[in-house]
């Protein structure tokens, strides 16, 4: 009898899970309805402003430089990370069987480090095209060029997907579920499959560890270090008036930059986040759902470039 219980009992605890159920915001069901008109509003702004900035880069001449093109990428990357998880959300908003499929949950995972990852290396390009503009304006022309521009966008996309299938294989090699599935969040977030997770932590652990300093510290550091010159630089204009001008083509990217490595911080940096589900699912929607909504908003509204080719495209 004990071998049997030997042999039986481990197969039990590694008991195949083949799908999950995403809990969501499940504690609110009342507000399920309220909730989906909020996020469904601003779903369809995110989307309609990402486009029209892509529509704008496109078609309007003047917005034609390295700065917009970096920038049209960005919205391309916020139209396709925030509809990675927002529709499914609303739809579990007015459901009850909010299951997931163990291959889908994956998948959204995937998608979700990919995307995160090419907007790290993307924020780091367009802070290195704006510390050369201010920086080196006499090189600029022969250092940001159409080539060298669709490369280093291509690369950003590249890394971001590469990086992400890394640790997809080296998560779906280590975790294995035994038992509990539900997840405590509104989509496939890493932290709440870890906790559903009875293989040993340290091997994803490492690996988590390994990219994201791959994936945030050295995009994160590149960008500090180009604003950081770039005041150098702008503190160094003799004409006040002439500071605040170069200074303005930059501030619409650090107000960006902020917004993104704040919310990432608060959600995987600060640990209390992590282990109370409410502060995470908080701290999520602003990385989810707000700041891929502001972005547009606040290179429209502090950029005359923007507004003139608007102006063009209503006449």
């Amino acid at each position: 009898s004990d071998e049997l219980l030997t042999s039986v009992g481990p197969r039990n605890t590694t008991m195949m899970v083949t799908e999950f159920i995403i809990l969501g915001f499940g504690d609110l069901k009342e507000l399920g309805p309220l909730l989906f008109l909020v996020f469904g509003i601003v779903y369809l702004a995110t989307i309609s402003g990402n486009l029209l900035l892509v529509v704008l880069v496109s078609t309007q001449r003047g917005l034609q430089t390295p700065m917009y093109f970096f920038l049209a990428n960005l919205s391309c990357l916020e139209v396709c990370y925030t509809s990675n998880i927002v529709p499914r959300m609303l739809v579990d908003l007015l459901r009850t069987n909010r299951v997931i499929s163990t291959v889908g949950c994956i998948i959204q995972l995937y998608f979700f480090g990919a995307l995160g990852s090419t907007e790290c290396y993307l924020l780091a390009v367009m802070s290195c095209d704006r510390y050369l503009a201010v920086c080196r304006p006499l090189h600029y022309p022969t250092l940001m060029y159409g080539t060298i521009c669709v490369g280093l966008a291509i690369g950003s996309w590249v890394g971001g997907f590469t990086v992400a299938a890394a640790f997809q294989v080296a998560m779906v090699s280590s975790f294995t579920f035994c038992g509990g599935n539900e997840i405590d969040h509104f989509f496939c977030d890493l932290k709440p499959l870890q906790k559903l997770s009875c293989s040993d932590p340290h091997l994803v652990n490492l690996v988590c560890m390994s990219l994201t300093v791959l994936v945030t510290l050295v995009p994160f550091g590149l960008t500090l270090a180009s604003y950081w010159r770039i005041l150098s630089t702008v503190l160094h204009i003799p004409s006040v008036t002439g500071g605040q001008k170069v200074f303005s083509t930059c501030s619409s990217h650090l107000v960006v930059v902020t917004l993104f490595y704040g919310t990432l911080i608060l959600v995987y940096a600060v640990p209390l986040a992590g282990e109370v589900p409410v502060l995470n699912k908080t701290f999520s929607l602003l990385y989810t759902i707000v700041t891929p909504m502001c972005n547009p908003l606040i290179y429209s509204l502090k950029n005359k470039d923007v507004k003139e080719a608007l102006k063009k495209l209503r006449i």
